[in-house]
């Protein structure tokens, strides 16, 4: 399920910061009753020793402007929030409220919510055309020959990539039904040049892509992509996505 919000920041407020992820999940778990929050939060949904959130959500889009020397972005316009999730107590619950209180701390900034909308989006067969609302995450951690760890971060198109997703979206279904994934692997590829994006999540330098992505393989695995996001750090604002429309996708599909 996505819930596509339409806000605009109070004008009495200050402009957001240009790093806004961690703000935007904090307002996310302050928006769910407590008992939710804490679930989500402090348990999730475990697979071995993987515990996932299971939910993602979207840059903030719409037309705007950056101060880097403030380190500020605004949106004169209005903004938009995607988040999807396939729990649905988890998306219930926040959007219960946010419709309740027509508004959302994100920061020191207030949004005033102009609009709500829900979509289930269904994937009918074993071909997912997928655009990235927010960066796509794939990363291993390596030890350095000296000693030491570093992270190795791979792009739409390499063989690492695609292992990545696999591997994530078979924890990720395993971790919410409580069941082995269905067999088959998941394949990404990418239908226009990625874009790289370098982010920061509380002080951490995070390397995620944009792009539209054709991923073929088994449906269940590609709706818990759709839901609870592509790659890692889905409930930190990274890899979710939107499906294509259908009239488009014809088109996509010769690509």
């Amino acid at each position: 399920m996505h819930a596509y919000i339409n806000m605009k920041i109070d004008p009495s407020s200050p402009a957001l910061p240009i790093q806004y992820n961690y703000f935007v999940q904090s307002a996310i778990y302050a928006a769910l009753p407590k008992d939710v929050a804490s679930r989500i939060h402090d348990e999730g949904y475990s697979a071995g020793n993987r515990r996932f959130k299971m939910f993602s959500f979207s840059r903030i889009m719409g037309k705007f402007f950056i101060d880097r020397t403030a380190g500020t972005i605004k949106f004169p316009e209005g903004a938009r929030l995607v988040i999807s999730s396939p729990d649905m107590e988890f998306f219930l619950s926040l959007v219960n409220n946010l419709l309740t209180k027509n508004h959302v701390r994100i920061g020191d900034s207030i949004l005033n919510i102009n609009e709500v909308r829900f979509d289930e989006q269904k994937v009918e067969s074993d071909v997912l055309i997928a655009r990235t609302l927010s960066p796509v995450v794939a990363y291993s951690t390596l030890l350095k020959p000296e000693g030491g760890k570093y992270t190795c971060y791979y792009q739409p198109g390499e063989g690492d990539f695609n292992k990545l997703i696999n591997a994530n979206l078979r924890k990720k279904y395993e971790a919410f039904y409580g069941e082995q994934p269905p067999e088959g692997e998941v394949q990404a590829r990418p239908l226009d040049r990625p874009r790289l994006h370098v982010m920061s999540y509380k002080g951490t330098v995070v390397k995620g892509y944009t792009c539209r992505l054709k991923l073929t393989g088994p449906r269940e695995l590609l709706q818990m992509g759709l839901d609870a996001g592509i790659g890692g750090k889905g409930s930190q604002g990274y890899g979710c996505v939107e499906m294509v429309k259908a009239r488009k996708k014809e088109e996509i599909m010769k690509e």
